[in-house]
């Protein structure tokens, strides 16, 4: 069956501050969700959180960015928004960046990763959540996956992976995409990936079939707003088993807590950490960074699930080196490379302070 999977997020207000999602929140949007399940709008969906970011799982048939489903959103989070500022969460409605909808959350604030597939017979995935980070966190995780074999040895040894898969990346500033193959164009690919402030992956798919393997979130919502307004915490949805990498290649790349921008007023590199979704708390300096997984099984269109799939004990190690990583990274202060290059900062303070400064400045002689 024709099947859309439909994951849209959004900060709708921190409890407390920017570390946590009130319970009520949560609560107000599955009910706002499963009545459009008795409407018959939606086969199914799930409300989970990340940190302070109000996660929408949901499955139904009309389709990508169709305007009936990101209504059902945007009006889930303007109550979300109005129930936030009753209980004085902080940022409240701090992604609506639109004082009404028209037609599309994409370029409202809220953050969106869609896919329409065929259902396979079994269809595990695995829908991916980060806070206190940008949307390019997932450049290093999705290139692992689908053309590093030291990550997944299936590019070598399955015959439906070899091949290789495509990648869609996009340039976040310039608003233009460009589609490149592995593994031939894999290191023009790097040359692009490896700068994630800029340039992000959107979209994978295998050489073989065409289908759609993966699909991230790509709004920067400083680009949207012109002024900080919070990280993009950007959702990713990856499909696996079968033509696809298998779930353990999947969660490989986490086993490194790779730097990425956002933490603290989103201008600081910080350590990827790995978390089941109940410790997608952050608080250290605002951090750091989380990454959480919830793995479902579609069944004509049913959630089965999820399962949390970073609950793994396995993980702990990484979530050690995290840690380390944090400590060593937070001693350098304001100064780079924990906080941002300039050119990333131009969303703070900092043209204000370069421009009350500017007439002191004197050419060298």
């Amino acid at each position: 069956m024709k099947l859309t999977l439909s994951v849209i997020k959004a900060d709708i207000g921190g409890y407390v501050g920017h570390s946590d999602s009130h319970p009520d929140i949560l609560a107000q949007a599955a009910e706002s969700l499963a009545q459009a399940q008795r409407s018959g709008l939606l086969i199914d969906y799930h409300v989970t959180k990340c940190g302070d970011d109000l996660q929408l799982i949901m499955t139904h048939q009309k389709g990508e960015e169709n305007e009936t489903i990101h209504k059902l959103a945007w009006d889930t989070f303007v109550a979300g928004t109005e129930l936030a500022k009753s209980l004085r969460l902080y940022g409240a409605g701090q992604d609506l960046l639109a004082d009404a909808f028209s037609g599309n959350v994409k370029g409202m604030g809220p953050g969106v990763a869609e896919m329409e597939i065929e259902e396979r017979k079994s269809e595990p995935v695995i829908i991916f959540m980060a806070d206190k980070t940008s949307s390019g966190a997932w450049n290093m995780p999705l290139y692992k996956m689908f053309a590093d074999p030291f990550n997944t040895i299936g590019l070598v040894i399955a015959e439906n992976m070899h091949q290789g898969f495509a990648f869609e990346v996009h340039d976040v500033k310039e608003s233009k995409k460009i589609t490149l193959n592995t593994p031939e164009e894999m290191y023009d690919l790097l040359v692009f990936i490896g700068a994630p402030s800029r340039y992000a992956v959107k979209a994978v798919y295998s050489r073989q079939t065409g289908e759609i393997a993966a699909v991230s979130s790509t709004q920067r919502l400083a680009l949207i707003a012109g002024r900080y307004v919070g990280k993009d915490d950007p959702v990713c949805i990856v499909r696996s088993q079968g033509t696809f990498p298998a779930v353990g290649e999947v969660l490989e790349p986490f086993t490194l807590p790779h730097l990425v921008e956002g933490w603290m007023r989103g201008s600081h590199h910080g350590p990827f950490m790995p978390v089941a979704i109940p410790d997608s708390i952050p608080t250290r300096f605002d951090g750091p960074p989380r990454v959480t997984a919830a793995g479902f099984q579609l069944a004509d269109g049913k959630l089965i699930g999820p399962r949390d799939m970073f609950a793994d004990i396995s993980f702990d190690i990484v979530r050690e080196q995290a840690n380390e990583i944090a400590n060593y990274m937070r001693r350098h202060g304001p100064f780079e490379p924990h906080r941002l290059p300039l050119e990333e900062m131009e969303y703070t303070t900092m043209p204000q302070v370069a421009k009350k400064l500017e007439g002191r400045f004197s050419d060298l002689k």
